[in-house]
């Protein structure tokens, strides 16, 4: 790397390297910046470089920044990656392409009654608490079926199975156990790796990157 190339193009090259480690098309990774905390003024550079899918972790903060930025970026990709509320899947569903942390029944019956009032689809990821941790969402592993058979019959587009692994850990052994749960319950989509373990993430499967401070710097990193 050059020191004038941008963050952008590094976790680009990243991505790709990683990709071809893995025997892997670099355009079969979505990258998602995340902007959670960061105003329109610091997203615009992103905007600007062609960069189209972003990650934000609260509805109101969504809501409050991005129909301006939509206005002159029509193409963009708003994804949900934060924890969400049941009351709050109506907004979730009429305001985002796809909501990465459903990990509950009460939350997919909310969000198939929100789906259907709508007409609005937006993919859905069932995250998988794939240490065991008490302090974070997501389901148990040996609930997985159980939830993605309900979230199929709610009506929910299941694209994939989401993680986040254990801090300050190995993460290979987490992604490597998702892509395994995915498999056995037919499910192509992998949402793991953030900005310290991308690449990792990427050689063992991960469809979707969800990358913050690598591209914006450590404020709301993610």
């Amino acid at each position: 790397m050059t020191p004038s190339t941008s963050p952008l193009d590094q976790v680009a090259a990243g991505i790709a390297h990683a990709a071809r480690i893995a025997g892997r098309r670099a355009d079969a990774v979505t990258l998602i910046a995340v902007s959670k905390t960061h105003d329109a003024e610091t997203i615009r550079p992103l905007l600007a470089a062609g960069q189209r899918v972003f990650g934000e972790n609260r509805v109101q903060e969504a809501a409050a920044k991005w129909p301006a930025l939509r206005e002159a970026y029509p193409d963009v990709a708003l994804h949900l990656i934060g924890q969400l509320q049941s009351n709050k899947a109506e907004e979730a569903v009429a305001l985002f392409d796809a909501i990465h942390a459903v990990d509950r029944e009460s939350l997919v019956d909310a969000l198939g009654k929100a789906i259907a009032k709508s007409g609005r689809r937006p993919d859905c990821f069932l995250q998988v608490n794939i240490g065991d941790e008490a302090q974070k969402g997501g389901c148990a592993i040996d609930a997985l079926p159980g939830l993605l058979a309900r979230a199929r019959d709610a009506g929910l587009p299941v694209a994939g199975l989401m993680c986040l692994p254990p801090a300050d850990v190995e993460p290979a052994p987490y992604f490597a156990l998702l892509a395994k749960l995915a498999r056995e319950v037919g499910l192509a989509g992998l949402s793991m790796g953030m900005s310290a373990d991308y690449e990792t993430a990427v050689t063992l499967g991960a469809t979707h990157v969800r990358v913050g401070s690598a591209l914006f710097g450590t404020r709301g990193a993610a």
